[in-house]
């Protein structure tokens, strides 16, 4: 007969409900959502260039040099938004 007869399951002791990641100090991971704000606004400047101010190719490529910062820029923010599970 075998001596540990009653074992657990590791899976019992973890009582962790937040998803554990390594924060790091800088602009963008203490405030994400001011960044996933200013990346709308890239966007929205962009999408207004292009609707009434591209007469010239200079102004089309500004906005859209402006839409592609303001995407990358609300990915990558939303990224550091922390994620609480749920349940």
């Amino acid at each position: 007969m075998p001596k540990n007869t009653h074992r657990r399951k590791a899976s019992a002791h973890s009582k962790s409900r937040a998803v554990k990641s390594v924060r790091r100090s800088g602009m963008r991971t203490s405030s994400p959502k001011l960044w996933v704000l200013l990346g709308a606004f890239f966007v929205a400047l962009g999408v207004y260039l292009l609707v009434f101010k591209s007469h010239g190719g200079a102004m089309s490529g500004f906005a859209m040099l402006s839409i592609i910062t303001g995407v990358v820029t609300a990915i990558i923010a939303s990224f550091s938004i922390s994620k609480k599970k749920t349940g």
